[in-house]
């Protein structure tokens, strides 16, 4: 839930066009009253009774005769069956099941009015202070109790004190310059610019709790090359980058070009480029307690974690011999080389076209991993338990590749009306044994179709420069991967979109009246987020003119 949020920015900026610049401006947020919907429903659960005490309290009443005595009264079902509530673990069929599996089915299907009506007061147990185990009664939403207990979870920030508060006063401070030197012999362009990070949370999304306090600084050059030859025919470019974050290496990032223009209605381009991604803030950072997993950056790497995929035939069997432990070093940036052949073309100047089709080469690509830390009991006393779930940031040791293709087109029926579309293919060809997830968070296929008007006259209704815009938008489903409770498929959605526009010459006015999603068809566009539908919109512009 988001309440109260600040965002500001101020800029400030000196300039030359084609010449000079240098800008400044910093970013400033808070969060303000907001908290994790989904924490806060966890912590309320917690404040009243823990997920182990409510196991056994909830199990106690189903098996203790001076309870509910439940397995009794299922065994009274059919006394017929075979009942085995602790069924061995079958390695061959990694199944566990009673000896007479479909007997025990069908008797429980037959009886869903019965199992409902006793969970019930299993829960009802489960839920109550009565139980006399150091637990509270269950927070009934609506009552002043429930109030309560949610304003004091949603104003604390510590998840360890039962809080689920965001706290975001963060800012970020960024400077910039640029030097053009268009000389006859080439255009020379330097370029130097450096960011300051400042992430405050108190320790609810990063790790800067007590007096840890977190500064993050870069600093990045670069150097750029373009001439003209061949009666300017051809254009030669070229740049190189070097970049510096406090917590990585230097590293560079070259990057060339060239385009040919076959007459002055058509070129070809080729390029070949390389580029790095630093680590975000969240990346290296951070440390976000969701509840049933931790959500934790990677400055410092981790060691002894056990691969999530081992962790079932180990608790159920209490044996650490399927466990299968690995370390994980300190995230790095991510680097990419590219190549891009393109073309631009227009024809009997009303038709354009522009497509282009890229490959990618990424080393140490930045995605997640989940994995866990058990406990293994001393002596042989207790039973082995699952201590703590990551999603952990990390990099890729396998070279991924991506690839797609572009396709832009626009006609031109005359001075008015004009149609257009573009269509867009990318390919995240990752491998198949590869333990990272990448977030890749992209359809393979989607399109735009759109026809727009401007200055029409409509003479019957004594309407002049009347402007309109109507685009439809498609998107393929995908899988968006965004943390290990926010991960599932999008699916395929289209959207209309239009918008009208009458500009008043006389007044200096504009008005521009239209609506996102009109046939308001409810789309999820994030997986774990809201359904989003129509929006409507009108505005009216003044343009202030100094006669």
């Amino acid at each position: 839930s988001l309440k109260d949020i600040l965002f500001f920015q101020n800029k400030i900026e000196i300039k030359k066009e084609k010449n000079f610049f240098v800008r400044a401006y910093a970013t400033h947020e808070d969060a303000g009253n907001s908290y994790d919907a989904v924490l806060t429903a966890f912590q309320l659960q917690n404040a009243a009774c823990s997920d182990e005490d409510y196991n056994d309290l909830y199990s106690n009443y189903w098996w203790n005769p001076g309870l509910g005595d439940i397995v009794g009264k299922v065994r009274a079902l059919n006394p017929d069956i075979e009942w085995n509530f602790h069924p061995p673990f079958d390695p061959v069929t990694n199944a566990m099941q009673p000896p007479d599996y479909e007997g025990i089915v069908q008797t429980l299907n037959e009886n869903q009015d019965s199992l409902f009506i006793w969970h019930h007061q299993a829960s009802l147990y489960a839920n109550s202070a009565a139980a006399n185990k150091g637990t509270l009664d269950f927070f009934e939403p609506g009552t002043a109790r429930f109030d309560s207990m949610m304003n004091i979870i949603t104003s604390t920030a510590s998840v360890l004190d039962g809080g689920s508060k965001i706290v975001d006063k963060s800012a970020l401070y960024h400077i910039h310059g640029e030097k053009i030197w268009d000389t006859d012999f080439a255009k020379l362009t330097l370029g130097i610019n450096s960011r300051i990070y400042t992430p405050r949370s108190e320790g609810s999304l990063f790790s800067d709790t007590g007096n840890v306090t977190i500064i993050n600084k870069e600093i990045g050059g670069y150097l750029g090359f373009e001439k003209k030859i061949l009666s300017d025919q051809l254009i030669i470019k070229s740049s190189l980058r070097l970049d510096k974050n406090q917590n990585f290496n230097l590293l560079p990032s070259p990057a060339a070009s060239l385009i040919y223009n076959l007459n002055e209605n058509h070129n070809i381009r080729g390029t070949f480029t390389s580029a790095i991604r630093n680590p975000t803030l969240l990346n290296q950072y951070m440390y976000y307690n969701v509840g049933r997993a931790k959500l934790v950056g990677n400055i410092e790497g981790y060691d002894s974690l056990v691969t999530i995929e081992s962790l079932r035939p180990t608790l159920i069997n209490q044996e650490t011999d399927s466990l299968n432990y690995f370390n994980l070093g300190r995230i790095r940036p991510e680097k990419v080389k590219s190549i891009e052949l393109g073309y631009r073309g227009t024809f009997n100047g009303k038709f354009y076209i522009d497509a282009g089709y890229y490959y990618n080469w990424y080393k140490d690509f930045i995605g997640f991993l989940n994995a866990a830390k058990v406990f293994i009991p001393t002596m042989g006393f207790g039973d082995i338990k699952i201590q703590e779930v990551y999603r952990i940031a990390t990099n890729s040791n396998e070279q991924i590749t991506t690839q797609g293709f572009a396709l832009g087109c626009n006609y031109y029926f005359d001075e008015k009306f004009m149609i257009n579309g573009n269509y867009s293919w990318n390919k995240l060809n990752k491998l198949a044994d590869d333990p990272i997830i990448p977030s890749y968070n992209t359809p393979e296929h989607k399109f735009n179709i759109g026809i727009t008007g401007r200055e029409i006259a409509i003479d019957a209704l004594n309407l002049n420069q009347i402007g309109f815009n109507v685009n439809f938008k498609w998107i393929e489903g995908f899988v968006f991967e965004g943390s290990p409770q926010f991960t599932g498929n999008v699916p395929t959605y289209g959207l209309l979109d239009f918008q009208i526009t009458k500009a008043f010459s006389k007044q200096n006015l504009s008005a521009k009246f239209g609506a996102s999603n009109v046939l308001n068809n409810k789309v999820l566009q994030v997986y774990g987020g809201p359904y989003v539908g129509r929006m409507i919109y009108l505005s009216l512009l003044f343009d202030w003119k100094d006669k």
